[in-house]
Order: structure tokens, then sequence, then C-alpha cells
């Protein structure tokens, strides 16, 4: 084990989220920090998932950081492979890899309300910070059903996030279970060389035509002589899903017509009526994640596949059995079944000032202020936290939009923090303001394509709740979380040092404070309305 290491901020995780927040502190002129990764290398999703066809279904100039832009994509689309070479490329050009701690996945951490800081255990040592930033990710834990007989199953498992790639599927008999944004492109990728697919639907997708191409030479030249033509591209693919939005947040009865073209879409590709009936939904477009594929529909039409339009029930043997009794022997189960997006893998794990953990509190569904902070979670914080999610456009506009949050935050403590030795600040979220956030949150969520569609999706929770969305535009977020409102926060202090007599504040110890104004609230308020250059 590691000596204990003490530092001002601890990232946890190195996907986009862990990458962009160490990128910002030093940005801030913050170099007291670590980013702890359970793996052995960056990259989060984008090195978890690594199965045929993975790719990006978010256009590759609006799926990179403003600040990092790369003129050399290759495809308007990007596959995994890049999009991970894109991040460790972020890594080296900021200077991140002394701050990396890899092989260190954080088993526990707890709130110390003596000394306002988070004590951290980890796989490779033990660590202390005064603020934590958690940037697991919503995709980051895969979750397999728990399908009866599974255990017993002679061949070969596993999820789309942890595939297997010694294991060779050529002419293998293969289950696929699940129809979401990983399985369809699986099937076509790995269609021409298995045997046999046979894949099992519960609910058929809503897909679109993937306008996809190589970017050419001369563009990525463009790009590279004069950047400010790869920000206007940016801009104008930003701005067509900005213009989107309204139809699945305000008016999910216009989405028709779109419902109209991806039926159509379906009928060019699939001939056989029965299979076509299959594979058409019966729910409003939206509802689910639009997913985007030119080669699903086709691979489907091919003979060595068959649809069975029902849930995995039970596993015999060798044998995987339907909910509608149909039997299919198989070699190999992949389950691209998703991930543990609404019960959060590192909740039990972060322990707080009541003694209870995260997952305690969010038994009854996640909530957040802003996205970013908990109630009864001190100087703790999330990126892609509750209800921060988007249906249409692209999660590092999301997440760069909580880096300012985070990097007020920290301002805020700074201006916060008692002079002398051992003098501490921390900001502790009112269960008041998480609560009326959230109720706002909720009320704008019921007229949603989302809510009023007629799906269940992975977007809500156990009781029916999206806790996972945003329901407004991404301008609209990155006005809400621009600046910290102090009068949403306790204020808690700590002193080593007493101060002389007849100074005013505390004498010595530990301290919390509501109020938001004085010298330090408007100081704090002066050095938020600086906006930073980010190139």
């Amino acid at each position: 084990m590691a000596k204990h290491e003490h530092v001002r901020v601890a990232v946890i995780g190195s996907g986009f989220g862990g990458l962009g927040a160490a990128v910002r502190l030093r940005r801030e002129g913050i170099t007291d920090f670590v980013v702890l990764e359970r793996a052995d290398s960056v990259g989060g999703t984008w090195r978890d998932n690594s199965y045929p066809g993975c790719a990006c279904d978010v256009p590759s100039h609006l799926y990179s950081f403003s600040f990092a832009p790369n003129p050399d994509w290759p495809r308007t689309f990007s596959g995994q492979r890049h999009i991970r070479a894109y991040l460790e490329h972020v890594t080296d050009t900021f200077g991140l890899r002394p701050h990396l701690r890899l092989n260190h996945e954080v088993m526990r951490m707890a709130w110390s309300e003596d000394e306002l800081r988070w004590d951290i255990e980890t796989s490779g040592g033990t660590f202390s910070a005064d603020v934590v930033v958690s940037a697991t990710g919503p995709l980051s834990d895969p979750r397999i059903p728990d399908i009866p007989g599974l255990a017993g199953f002679t061949g070969k498992v596993f999820h789309s996030a942890r595939w297997d790639h010694d294991y060779d599927l050529t002419g293998k008999r293969v289950a696929m279970v699940g129809t979401g944004a990983s399985a369809i492109q699986i099937v076509p990728s790995i269609q021409p060389k298995v045997g046999r697919l046979t894949l099992f639907q519960r609910t058929p997708p809503w897909v679109m035509p993937r306008v996809d191409r190589a970017i050419t030479g001369p563009e990525r030249w463009l790009h590279r002589r004069l950047p400010l033509t790869a920000a206007a591209r940016r801009g104008i693919l930003w701005g067509i899903r900005e213009l989107q939005v309204s139809a699945f947040t305000k008016r999910p009865d216009g989405l028709g017509l779109v419902e109209r073209l991806a039926k159509a879409n379906i009928a060019r590709a699939i001939k056989d009526p029965e299979l076509r009936a299959k594979l058409t939904p019966s729910y409003r477009l939206g509802c689910k994640r639009i997913l985007l594929s030119n080669a699903y529909y086709p691979a489907l039409a091919q003979p060595n596949v068959d649809v069975v339009a029902s849930g995995l029930k039970e596993v015999r043997g060798d044998v995987v059995v339907a909910a509608d009794g149909t039997e299919t022997e198989v070699d190999a189960i992949i389950f691209g079944t998703g991930f543990h997006v609404t019960d959060m893998p590192i909740a039990p794990r972060v322990i707080g000032a009541d003694g209870r953990s995260l997952a305690e509190h969010w038994k009854t569904g996640m909530e957040s202020l802003r996205g970013a902070t908990a109630a009864g979670f001190p100087n703790w914080m999330t990126i892609i936290g509750p209800n921060t999610g988007l249906g249409n456009s692209s999660m590092i506009l999301m997440i760069e939009s909580q880096l300012n949050y985070m990097a007020d935050y920290l301002r805020q403590l700074d201006l916060l923090t008692p002079s002398g030795p051992g003098g501490r600040a921390a900001l502790a979220a009112r269960p008041s303001a998480v609560h009326a956030w959230n109720r706002r949150v909720q009320s704008r969520m019921e007229r949603t394509v989302w809510k009023s569609g007629g799906c269940e999706s992975w977007y809500l929770d156990a009781n029916g709740r999206n806790t996972t969305l945003w329901p407004g535009t991404t301008g609209e977020f990155r006005r809400e979380t621009r600046t910290v409102d102090l009068s949403e926060y306790e204020v808690l202090r700590t002193s080593a040092k007493a101060q002389p007599v007849g100074a005013s504040g505390p004498v010595s110890g530990h301290t919390s404070s509501g109020d938001s104004g004085g010298a330090a609230g408007s100081a704090s308020r002066r050095t938020a309305r600086k906006e930073e250059t980010v190139q």
C-alpha cells in the first residue's frame, strides 16, 4: 500500500468527466490534485467498450472539448479507437499524467466532520482531500440481468462493455440479448461471421439512418490552418440540436413526422411483413434514445439471423429460453443490457456527514443540486450527476458546464476559508435547495416525451421518475451552472488558530453559517463574473 497522501482535490475517474475536471483544475491554477482511476489507463467508457463496431452517435466535432479541438477527426462520427486516442492526447497535451493514480479503485470515502475533509481508501493506498469530484460516469458498470440458470450455462458469456477478444465467434451460435445502442452496432459487425445469430428483443428501438462519411483531407487541412472553421462547424452542429430540444421537452406530438421517416427506414430494409411488425415500435419516437445505423436492419434481414420479440427468461444448459417460450441452442451469450445508471455504483462507497451512504440517501431516487452536489455530502461534487443526461446532443457540453460550476465552487471555498494554519471551509448543499431544484426539474419532466411517450426505458428509476435526463437545452443548463449561489449552501468553517480577543467571527473550532452576503459573498460574486478564456 502506498503511503497516505493529502490533496486539495481528488478526482474519481479518468473518462471525459475526470480528465475535463483535471484540465480545468490546472487552468484554475490548482495543481494539488490527483485523479484516482481503477483501471490501468485513461478513457472511461471509451476504454472499456471495445466491442466490434463501437462508435459514437454524436458528431465528432461536437463530441470533444471546446478547449481541445481536434482538426483531424477521420469521420463525421468517430469510432471507439479514435475517441480513446483523443483522450490519451488530451492527457498528454495538458500534462495530466503526473496527477494520475492508475489501478487505484476507490473502495470507500467518508466525510470527516472534525477535519472538514474526505478520507479515501483505494486499492492502491489511502488519501484525504478537501474536495472530491466524482466523475465515475453513468456508463461505467455493466448491468447483467439475473437470469435463472445463467450460472450453469456451458458456453461463453460476456457483456458488451467487457468484450472477450480472445473468443472467436466464427461459426458460433450466438444469442444477443438487448437492442440498445451497443447491440445495433454489434449485430451488423458480427452477423457475417457467426453461424447463427438470435436477437432477444424486449422492445424494438427507433432507428434512423446514420449520415456518416470520411472527413476529407482538404477539410482537415482547413481546420488545422483556420481553427475558426472547426469552431464554426461545431457551432452549427450544436445549434441544430438546440433547436430540436423543444420537440422532446415541450411538443412530443411534433415527432410524428420523424416517426414516419423512421418507419420508411424499416420498410426499405425489411421486406418480410412479419419481421417488420416485430421491429416497429409502438411508443412515441424519442421516448427511448433514438439510435443511428445504416447496417442494423439489413443485418437482421439476413438468413442466419432470428429475431425473438421477447426477453430472455431462463437458461437450461446450453439452451436459452425466451419469455414467449422460444428455445434456442447457443454457444455464446452476449449481453447488451446497459449499465447501472439510476443506481450509481459509487454511491454505496460514499459515506456522508451523518454516517449514511449516498446510496441510502438516494434509496427513493437520485437527486442533487444542479446535477452536482448532494445534501449531506459537503465538498463532494459529481460530474454527469442526476438529471444531466441528454437525449439528442453531446454530453461534453454538459460536462463543460459542470466544470464551470466546479471552478466557481472552488473559488468560493478559497474566499471562505479562514486564514491561518489549519483553516478549512466546506459548502454543504441545503436540503431545501436540493428539493426545490428537483421539484422544478421533475415538474418540467412531466410534459417531455420521456415521461409521456408510452415506453419504459433506462432513463427511469424503479419508482418511474426520470432522474437521468435534463429537460431543457444545453444553453439553459450552462446558465444554471455558471456560478454557485451561496444561499443554496450552508458554509462550514474550522480553524486551528485562535483569533485575537475582540476579532469578529469564531474564536476557534468548527462553525457553520448560511450567510451568503458580506465581503466574502460579494468578492466571490465578483470573481464568478470573470469569464475564463478556454482557448
